[in-house]
């Protein structure tokens, strides 16, 4: 009790303070930005963090973390451009209330949802890290590749009217992802002989072409056959019931909430997954189990909920692994680890016994910058708002130019610019004749995972195609798996009957 009082007193510290307050600060307005999202600003600003004290350093970079969460989601409400891909399905409801004058509104139950879904998750962390942590460490690789098929499969109805499009957009992110270096062999495939393709397409590039430059090709095209149009998604309403969330509609929610925190601390707890698949998880199954499914995509506020609690909460679930197994659960926690190191700190399971009065310390920073975020965001409110009354003719070119920046800004590389107008232009494609650009994505980003888990199950077994009979965990989620095919492909058929 000594340690964990002495710990909390330093996370209330004025210096400790302060350097969170800055983190989430910055971490809003990075992530409002299409292309700098949470790893890449917490890579930029490690080397801020070398004359820290190692609270103050891990302080900052959590709240950065969290920040850059709720800032993608402002982007993607006001703007139709997602500053993070897990920001993508926020767009789906929330840039229909802007267009509806709503854009306050729909803002203000992004950040309401962003902050509890984080609580939830951070206070899951502090209380039964390691029962969590441990469900994660009996996940081989047979568990892995099934879990990542359920996903894929669950995704793909996602975005589309046609799950067989849909599953046909997931077989190309899976191919995309593919192209690079083959991991067993070391032999360059897909490449055809383009060098910088042998060490594979990145993430970011890929993710703003088809997120954020075909959206804005899509908006270029829309101002051209109808003017004025735009007008209507600056315009906010003055009505207060336009403004703000009521507390019958945000309690009414709380369903939702609850279920996309659960969501969001599973899927952050396993490492290889992410925000983006806890976000469209998420959204999925708040539309399924919802009484008017047929709002959604259309301004409700239930499916804002969903995707912004669900992927707030992966960033408290994602350091369990961490700070229990020293498993890094995504690239945000690795440049996490990265930091730890740095300050002389081996995340593991002797991290507690080693470091209790620090590690106290960061659990109250993590509830600390909760509450810092709804303070900024609530703050800053009007400002965001206001940023979408810049006419379109100063708007998108600044939001072309910010794509170009953050495409080039993670690599140095304008190969990665090449390749953003390329996904840019695919992405607008697939827009156009109803292909699933959510589950080509995710499909990019699950590949590595998918494969290694494959390779290992087949290096595993010899061969063996009856593994996943004798893994009892393996072999129910690849029932799952089939069982989401089989229904869909059902419903679909009734449904055009």
């Amino acid at each position: 009790m000594e340690m964990i009082f002495a710990g909390l007193m330093d996370s209330l510290s004025p210096v400790s303070l302060v350097f969170v307050f800055v983190g989430v600060a910055t971490g809003v307005a990075v992530g409002a930005i299409p292309g700098i999202n949470g790893p890449m600003a917490i890579a930029l600003f490690i080397p801020l963090t070398y004359y820290m004290s190692p609270l103050a350093a891990i302080g900052f970079l959590v709240g950065l973390n969290k920040g850059a969460f709720f800032g993608g989601a402002i982007s993607a409400v006001l703007l139709r451009t997602p500053g993070t891909p897990e920001a993508a399905a926020t767009t789906w409801d929330g840039y229909p209330l802007t267009e509806q004058g709503k854009g306050e509104k729909a803002l203000r139950m992004a950040l309401y949802s962003s902050v509890s879904g984080d609580f939830i998750s951070t206070t899951v962390l502090v209380l039964i890290a390691a029962p969590l942590a441990t469900v994660a460490l009996y996940m081989g690789p047979p568990e892995m590749f099934a879990l990542i098929s359920l996903a894929l499969t669950v995704i793909a109805g996602i975005g589309t009217k046609s799950i067989s499009r849909g599953l046909v957009a997931a077989a190309g992110g899976l191919l995309v992802g593919m192209i690079g270096t083959e991991p067993v062999t070391a032999l360059p495939r897909l490449t055809f002989d383009i060098y910088r393709l042998e060490s594979g397409l990145s993430l970011i590039p890929v993710a703003i072409g088809l997120l954020a430059f075909s959206e804005i090709l899509i908006q270029l095209e829309r101002l051209k056959l109808h003017a004025g149009a735009e007008e209507a998604a600056r315009s906010f309403s003055d009505k207060p019931e336009d403004k703000f969330v009521s507390k019958k509609e945000f309690f009414g929610s709380t369903k939702t909430l609850l279920r996309a925190s659960a969501i969001g601390i599973g899927v952050g707890a396993m490492p290889g997954l992410g925000a983006p698949v806890a976000s469209f998880l998420s959204y999925d199954q708040a539309l399924k189990r919802s009484k008017k499914p047929e709002e959604f995509g259309k301004g409700r506020l239930e499916g804002i909920a969903s995707s912004e609690a669900a992927n707030s909460a992966v960033v408290g679930a994602s350091l369990i692994p961490l700070f229990v197994l020293g498993i890094p659960g995504n690239l945000a926690v690795a440049m996490l680890m990265g930091a730890f190191m740095i300050h002389g700190m081996m995340p593991g399971p002797l991290l507690f016994e080693e470091n209790s009065r620090l590690m106290y310390g960061v659990f109250g920073s993590l509830v600390i910058a909760s509450f810092f975020l709804l303070f900024i965001g609530r703050f800053g409110l009007k400002l965001f708002c206001k940023a979408v009354q810049i006419p379109s003719v100063v708007l998108y070119p600044v939001v072309i130019f910010t794509c170009i920046m953050g495409a080039y800004l993670g690599q140095s590389s304008m190969f990665d610019v090449i390749v953003m107008l390329v996904f840019g232009v695919v992405g607008y494609f697939m827009r156009k004749f109803d292909f699933s650009y959510v589950a080509f994505l995710i499909g990019f980003i699950l590949v590595p995972e998918w494969e290694r888990a494959l390779q290992q199950v087949v290096i595993i077994s010899q061969f063996d195609p009856y593994l996943f009979f004798r893994r009892p965990v393996a072999l129910l989620l690849m029932g799952l798996t089939f069982f989401v095919i089989i229904r869909t492909f059902l419903a679909g058929v009734r449904k055009k009957n």
